[in-house]
């Protein structure tokens, strides 16, 4: 295998150019460089590129770390992923995913390892470990989601109050007095969007005088279809369903219509935060407010690159809602 040396010799220039040209760190001549260039196709010299890299004190790798292994994937979430990974790409970097939940070892080894140039942080809590882990190591981040008070971090997220508020209000003007929540749970995770959403949902029911029902529910289809079986008989007075969990959605109003539940004519069913993928795997399709997966995918790499590009700048913070998609789950409330 050929070394630097034997590019050296073959080029007849020092050890020390060949390093620049392989490295990039100093500026070298054209005609050098074309010359060195042409001793490592002849000898079949291959470049290190995580060593060139690491030389030059940049990767030009960005890390999207995202708990997959507790949680599971929907189309949303690799909506997000493909988008920055797409907006990271024109942005000359690499993206890769990197599985970490609350395991702040983790975080300690990405950063001691110095393969990255920064991250992008998901499902962030309300309180995150990974957030206070990520800055004690001075590795620069953003947020696509957001801490309990992330005034001074970069952030882009889903605007959950306005979203939610849109929900409940649409089914109060279709004359809907008893609107229940459904949720994702998870124990491991105080998920920032979940608990704006189901706040903002008491305070706006409150506000309009409708009465509501929390429900809680895992994120899996056969959960969604067991609470849906069971759901006519527990809350026969509820006429409108707002569904903020896209793996149980579809298995809750399947289990609505196998017990015998008309969807819309009694039980009115509004997807918050999903896409035109899950909404098609309901019969009827359901309505939905629409994540902006892609949109905030894509900013959340513009938040890090300011970040990279200059610390001291004012971090990039940015809310998006949802968007309401009209489908055949939604009818005014019976009576």
């Amino acid at each position: 295998m050929a070394t630097m040396q034997d590019v050296a010799t073959r080029a007849q220039v020092s050890i020390a150019t060949v390093s620049f040209v392989v490295n990039g760190t100093k500026h070298v001549t054209d005609a050098t460089k074309q010359r060195v260039e042409q001793a490592m196709r002849e000898l079949g010299f291959r470049r290190n590129s995580v060593g060139a890299a690491l030389a030059r004190g940049r990767t030009r790798i960005l890390a999207l770390l995202f708990p997959v292994l507790e949680r599971s994937l929907s189309h949303t979430s690799v909506a997000f992923f493909s988008s920055a990974s797409r907006r990271a790409r024109e942005r000359g970097y690499d993206l890769v995913m990197w599985p970490i939940g609350t395991d702040i070892e983790q975080i300690d080894v990405l950063a001691r390892g110095g393969l990255v140039d920064g991250v992008i942080l998901m499902e962030v809590q309300l309180e995150d470990p990974r957030v206070k882990a990520l800055a004690d190591n001075n590795v620069p981040f953003a947020m696509i989601g957001r801490t309990e008070d992330p005034s001074a971090l970069p952030y882009v997220d889903i605007d959950m109050v306005t979203s939610t508020r849109e929900a409940v209000e649409r089914l109060v003007a279709l004359g809907h007095r008893d609107i229940a929540f459904v949720y994702s749970t998870h124990p491991e995770y105080n998920h920032g969007a979940v608990s704006r959403a189901r706040s903002t949902y008491l305070a706006v029911t409150e506000e309009h005088g409708v009465a509501s029902t929390l429900l809680a529910c895992d994120e899996q289809p056969a959960d969604g279809r067991a609470l849906g079986e069971r759901f006519a008989d527990e809350h026969p007075a509820t006429t409108a369903v707002i569904v903020m969990n896209e793996h149980a959605a579809p298995g809750f109003v399947r289990g609505l219509t196998r017990t015998g539940t008309r969807v819309p004519e009694q039980v009115s069913v509004l997807s918050l935060g999903s896409s035109a993928y899950m909404a098609e795997m309901t019969d009827p399709t359901l309505t939905y407010l629409r994540t902006p997966a892609s949109e905030l995918g894509e900013l959340g790499v513009d938040a890090l690159e300011r970040r990279l590009a200059d610390p001291s700048a004012s971090p990039l913070q940015t809310l998006l809602p949802c968007t309401f998609v009209p489908n055949a789950t939604l009818a005014r409330a019976r009576g």
